[in-house]
């Protein structure tokens, strides 16, 4: 039985999202993966992004043999071992270890609010000057319209647990400015995501 899972979303969405890494960063650094699910994310942009070193992590154990799976399908010499993380935990990883990039997709809105201002907050801690978090995923808009797509997802998500639901982009800015970053950058994705870049202040 095979241990590699495979999200179609994931599938659509990492070329796209690549190509913004790829103008967005230098040629080399590191980077930790929050949530980073099947792992096909963390394949993609470790064989595009080849300076790069990359700790996938996630807070399920059962997703980390499927994100070893696409590492090691990819022969890839630039991905740690991935690791369990929970954001809600008030350590992480090693005090004093820090990170170029964070890369946090699709998980703001199938978990509770509380890991929003957990991400913001570890990423204060975990990033080194002048890093940066990057997150992706649908996101409601004060003055922009939200398509009908997101309104029903928005409405699924909720029907499935009240604590769940797609975030309003002001109120993450909200979280990020309490932790000390800031929108650095906004960028308008296929199907109805954004891709937000936070630096710190």
């Amino acid at each position: 039985m095979t241990t590699q899972a495979f999200s179609p979303a994931a599938d659509r969405n990492k070329a796209p999202i690549l190509t913004v890494l790829q103008a967005l960063l230098p040629g080399q650094g590191t980077a930790l993966e929050i949530a980073s699910g099947t792992g096909q994310h963390v394949a993609w942009f470790a064989n595009g992004l080849p300076g790069w070193t990359w700790q996938p992590s996630d807070a399920r154990p059962e997703a980390l043999a499927s994100i070893q799976s696409w590492v090691a399908e990819s022969a890839l010499a630039n991905v740690r071992t991935p690791i369990l993380l929970d954001v809600m935990s008030p350590t992480w990883l090693a005090h004093t270890e820090r990170f170029d990039l964070m890369y946090c997709a699709n998980m703001l809105h199938v978990a509770p609010w509380a890991t929003c201002t957990a991400l913001m907050a570890g990423a204060a801690r975990h990033l080194t000057p002048g890093g940066q978090l990057v997150t992706y995923g649908p996101y409601l808009e004060d003055g922009v319209a939200t398509s009908p797509g997101n309104l029903a997802f928005d409405a699924s998500l909720r029907a499935e647990s009240p604590a769940w639901g797609i975030r309003r982009r002001e109120d993450v800015e909200a979280a990020a400015h309490q932790a000390g970053l800031h929108l650095a950058q906004r960028h308008a994705m296929p199907a109805n995501n954004l891709l937000l870049v936070w630096a710190c202040r």
